[in-house]
């Protein structure tokens, strides 16, 4: 069980995420300043206990409409080698000293955690509380054969999402730019093999619910 300590973070996550979060293909038109917010999100444990696992939902106030975006991230204590495409920053944490953050699609420790979640032999924890289950975090999968456990670091960004293939011809898609679909929060989307959903908070106060993550068969649809 991964143990949260709440303690001071330099930079903080908001501002790494201010320098990295533009140079995505998924995030917006790139124009001014990002106007962040912490929205909600999830973590999971590593069975290891060594790498901190979270996806963080992002809001940017920046603009005429505000944006919510899923950003999976790892915590590290030493630089995952053959990982420089995919560092964020580094901070300095209060109590675990400096630590290397990572976008998580391209880093196998939360790679390895995706299908057990989907699955669910894996639960979405509480983004602050140690111990405590996250509250509105929904995962299925329709298939009778377990998943399997060869999803690849070869991730591809789109204009929305993030796509990680399987050797078998699965795709498990991360959707980066999230849209509200509470209806698809229960049951996996027609066309899909399984789902992640939550919810989020809005700028005006209001929260939101959608697709975290869609798994597909075959062919990239």
């Amino acid at each position: 069980m991964a143990v949260i300590h709440h303690t001071r973070l330099v930079p903080t996550k908001l501002e790494l995420l201010a320098s990295w979060l533009p140079s995505r293909p998924w995030y917006g038109d790139g124009a001014g300043e990002p106007e962040l917010a912490n929205a909600g999100g999830f973590r999971l444990d590593d069975p290891q206990g060594e790498v901190g696992i979270e996806f963080i939902v992002v809001t940017d106030a920046r603009g005429p409409l505000p944006a919510a975006y899923l950003v999976p991230l790892t915590y590290r204590g030493a630089p995952l080698d053959g990982a420089g495409h995919a560092l964020v920053g580094t901070m300095e944490h209060g109590v675990l000293g400096r630590r290397w953050v990572y976008d998580g699609c391209h880093d196998p420790v939360l790679i390895g955690q995706l299908p057990a979640l989907i699955e669910g032999r894996a639960q979405a924890q509480d983004q602050n509380t140690t111990g405590t289950p996250a509250r509105g975090v929904t995962c299925s999968y329709a298939g009778e054969a377990p998943l399997p456990m060869d999803f690849t670091t070869t991730a591809t960004d789109t204009r929305e999402n993030t796509e990680l293939p399987t050797l078998n011809g699965m795709v498990l898609r991360l959707h980066r730019v999230l849209r509200p679909t509470p209806e698809a929060s229960s049951l996996p989307p027609r066309g899909t093999a399984g789902h992640i959903a939550g919810s989020w908070q809005m700028p005006h106060g209001s929260r939101a619910a959608g697709l975290f993550a869609t798994l597909h068969t075959g062919l990239r649809s």
